[in-house]
């Protein structure tokens, strides 16, 4: 479980930096919001993909 907790400060991180970005392209061209917005979800499964990995790799050793 130590390991698990290492492996999720990773995908959070690149979580908060994914929405971070997101908010800030949003701010700059609030017209780009749904094409942005698309690319953030996306970005957001594709990291939290990488914690299901993690955990399920904690469960395995």
């Amino acid at each position: 479980m130590i390991g698990y907790g290492l492996a999720a400060i990773g995908p959070g991180v690149g979580i908060g930096l994914i929405f971070a970005a997101y908010i800030n392209g949003v701010a700059r061209q609030p017209e780009a919001q749904s094409r942005l917005q698309t690319i953030a979800i996306l970005g957001f499964a594709l990291a939290e993909a990488l914690a299901i990995i993690g955990i399920a790799l904690a469960f395995v050793l």
